[in-house]
């Protein structure tokens, strides 16, 4: 395996690039039932459509269908990285401001400024069949707002 580098970077080839296999892609809908204000990990779902769709190596992007959740990739050991991350959100974006949209409830306008932060698309390589994540690391859907909900996600899938 050849390695390149360049100044104090190095970088090391994972894939040939030889192969003759054509690219495909696959979409799916994926449902999540979140708790309140939480990170909700859904690794696992991800690989298991990933799994099920037989992917091998390619891209898959993540979407999520609301403006009051959004995604993150983050550690996945300590469970208080999840509350101090839910902490400074709500730190950033306070209920108690005076926010001029608040026909839905005092926590609506806060989470609609966290998903600007956080964002709502993920793109993920994909390495064989799974995600190329690193060891400590997870996707996590961040719900912003207090109650429950159904967080409804678009996953596609590109590649070999």
């Amino acid at each position: 395996m050849r390695r390149y580098s360049r100044g104090t970077a190095r970088i090391k080839k994972i894939n040939d690039g030889d192969k003759e296999e054509s690219l495909r892609q696959a979409m799916a809908r994926l449902e999540v039932a979140t708790r309140g204000k939480s990170l909700a990990d859904i690794t696992a779902d991800v690989d298991e459509w990933l799994a099920d769709i037989d992917a091998n190596e390619g891209l898959v992007t993540l979407f999520v269908r609301h403006t009051s959740a959004s995604l993150t990739i983050q550690e996945n050991t300590d469970p208080r990285v999840q509350m101090d991350l839910v902490t400074a959100l709500d730190r950033m974006a306070p209920e108690n401001f005076n926010w001029l949209h608040d026909d839905e409830g005092a926590d609506d306008m806060p989470a609609h400024v966290k998903t600007v932060v956080t964002g709502v698309s993920l793109p993920i390589p994909v390495l064989g069949g799974r995600m190329d994540l690193g060891m400590w690391q997870a996707v996590y859907l961040i719900e912003h707002r207090r109650r429950d909900h159904t967080r409804s996600l678009t996953l596609h899938y590109s590649g070999t």
